[in-house]
């Protein structure tokens, strides 16, 4: 009988000497010991022990931009890529992680407005969380099934449809450790890393949204300095709950990295005197219900979700021309 091989061991004793020395005496990672370490994080070639305290080194030091940078490149490499579909738009990425604790979740309202003008949108995110109401559940409310294959996602984006993928489908390994904070009980590299993901074998748009003001700086100097030009565009902004849909309440600032520049496509709006009518329940049943209504033009898109939606609109068009230009240069050089 054959025996699979025997992963090779990865010895972390000594990223966790430079990183496991509090917040002010730890020393950060180069962009090429983070993107080794990240790898071999995901085969499963770090000892349980070490794991346990990379994760706790790495959520008391934070994130700096080389070691995300270099977590991001071993999580790209990790993944299936999704071909880059033609047409007009360049694909957008909505990652959906975080979920409504509060108020009624619109991202998927965003992902279907985004859809029905044509660009293909890619959500992806965990599938239920418990005490939050997620978008894989609004949008299976929605009537559309969970994508389980690069090959489906391209499908839905061919007939006009956003595409969900549960992160267990589009990263497993990815999927694997961000399973553990149900045992640390604490957020690690994994979730920041999640909402940046580009999963697209061409140029996208992604939607990035951040919750404490530390992330804002450091993404935002990831964007500028370390994030390769030719996988497309970022908006960050603070999360709605977490999520990346602009808020009903008051529009957040948008800023869009392109080329290495940075933006501030949207500014942060006053909040608004009166709230439009939104879903009077969070669940998914009624949150859904309320999205086709919107959809359906029998109740009023929330302006800052509209003003998002023409923005993603412009930039998907703008990257997909860039593309099909730096496309055309190449076979001509060819």
């Amino acid at each position: 009988m054959n025996t699979p091989p025997r992963k090779e061991s990865f010895p972390a004793a000594r990223f966790i000497k430079e990183i496991g020395r509090g917040k002010d005496g730890a020393r950060s990672m180069s962009r090429s010991d983070a993107r080794d370490l990240y790898a071999a994080m995901l085969e499963g070639r770090v000892s349980d022990l070490e794991l346990g305290g990379i994760l706790l080194a790495m959520r008391i030091k934070g994130e700096s931009v080389e070691e995300i940078a270099g977590f991001l490149d071993a999580a790209e490499a990790s993944i299936e890529k999704i071909p880059a579909p033609s047409g007009l738009y360049a694909p957008v990425i909505i990652p959906s992680y975080n979920g409504a604790r509060q108020m009624a979740n619109l991202t998927p309202l965003l992902a279907l407005l985004l859809a029905r003008e044509g660009v293909p949108v890619l959500m992806h995110g965990v599938t239920v969380d418990p005490g939050r109401v997620t978008s894989a559940e609004i949008f299976q409310a929605l009537g559309f099934s969970l994508a389980d294959s690069v090959v489906q996602a391209a499908a839905n984006f061919a007939r006009g449809q956003p595409s969900f993928m549960p992160i267990e489908i589009l990263a497993p390994q990815m999927a694997c450790l961000l399973a553990l904070r149900r045992i640390l009980g604490v957020r690690s590299s994994t979730h920041t890393l999640v909402k940046i993901l580009q999963p697209f074998s061409g140029a996208a748009l992604r939607l990035v949204s951040y919750t404490h003001p530390e992330y804002l700086e450091m993404l935002g100097a990831y964007f500028t300095s370390a994030a390769p030009a030719e996988r497309g565009d970022a908006f960050l902004m603070r999360g709605t709950e977490g999520e990346t849909v602009a808020s009903a309440k008051r529009g957040q600032q948008i800023d869009w990295f392109h080329d290495g520049e940075r933006t501030i496509l949207v500014e942060k709006q006053e909040p608004v005197s009166q709230l439009p009518p939104l879903p009077s329940q969070r669940d998914a049943i009624t949150t859904a219900t309320w999205i086709h209504a919107a959809l359906r033009g029998e109740q009023p898109i929330p302006a800052p979700i509209a003003e998002q939606v023409q923005r993603c609109i412009l930039v998907s068009k703008q990257l997909q021309e860039k593309s099909h230009v730096s496309d055309h240069a190449q076979k001509s050089d060819n």
